[in-house]
């Protein structure tokens, strides 16, 4: 039974607040949230609920916001349900400033000495649906781009090159070559930007490892950015080349590794373009 506009407002102002908290570094309860819910829907189920939920992920990281981690990305949404979160954004200033304050914080280095279980399996490339319409919408002006604001987050960025950094003088050293973690270089600092990557690092073979590092403090599923050298540098040192995406960065740090050439593992979204006159 499709969702009415009444079920569909309370359950996107209820995620909302879920995530001005979580983004606030405030604690709170998805279960408590969940059943507090179902009493203003009409006979749904807990999984309904979650998977709404999850359509909204989908739908805010489309629209360049931050979303819950705990709800992983899900396609195949209802119209409806786009066009309020959009409304939502536009009304919600709490919601601004919160992501706003996550996406411009400064970050420090965490002190993890055990990297044994910091590295897990990459997102799965998929497309996300959704349900056709025959009205044509614009879409909701948008305050700002979090994600793109993060990107541009020196500390952040810098804090996680040097987290890397210490990871591949543990993985070095773990895998027992201890020459070859002395060696590890931190060249975004040394040599400076522009290169194509930020950490020179090895494999045990010795052949030189080159890695670009991308942090986010938010969920897995979140877009990174790379710029045109970086991806000619990877598509020119595919056997050496490693992105590694960090996320949820400053609350438990984990990280995949997307090897060779970025297009392999990614949908690649032109968003930029430079207009000149000769």
């Amino acid at each position: 039974m499709e969702w009415d506009r009444t079920e569909v407002e309370a359950t996107v102002a209820d995620y909302f607040h879920m995530l001005i908290l979580e983004l606030s570094g405030q604690s709170y309860n998805k279960t408590t949230h969940r059943r507090g819910l179902l009493a203003k829907l009409n006979n749904r189920k807990e999984s309904a609920i979650e998977f709404k939920h999850q359509n909204i992920s989908a739908i805010l990281i489309q629209l360049g916001c931050p979303y819950i981690t705990g709800y992983k990305p899900r396609g195949n949404y209802q119209q409806l349900l786009r066009e309020i979160v959009e409304d939502h954004i536009a009304q919600d200033q709490l919601l601004d400033n919160a992501a706003l304050a996550a996406s411009s914080a400064p970050a420090v280095t965490p002190l993890l000495t055990d990297f044994s279980k910091l590295l897990v399996d990459a997102p799965k490339l998929a497309t996300v649906a959704k349900e056709p319409t025959k009205n044509y919408r614009l879409p909701v002006p948008q305050k700002r781009d979090y994600f793109e604001r993060e990107a541009r987050n020196a500390a952040l960025g810098c804090a996680g090159e040097e987290f890397v950094l210490n990871f591949e003088h543990f993985r070095l050293h773990n895998l027992g070559h201890k020459a070859l973690a002395d060696k590890v270089e931190h060249v975004a600092k040394t040599k400076g930007d522009g290169l194509g990557y930020d950490i020179l690092s090895f494999e045990p073979s010795g052949r030189e490892r080159f890695i670009e590092v991308k942090t986010t403090t938010f969920g897995k599923e979140t877009p990174f950015f790379v710029s045109r050298g970086e991806l000619r540098f990877a598509q020119d040192h595919t056997e050496e080349f490693h992105l590694y995406r960090l996320y949820e960065f400053r609350t438990s740090p984990k990280m995949f590794d997307l090897p060779g050439s970025v297009e392999s593992h990614c949908l690649m979204n032109p968003i930029n373009y430079i207009c000149e006159f000769s």
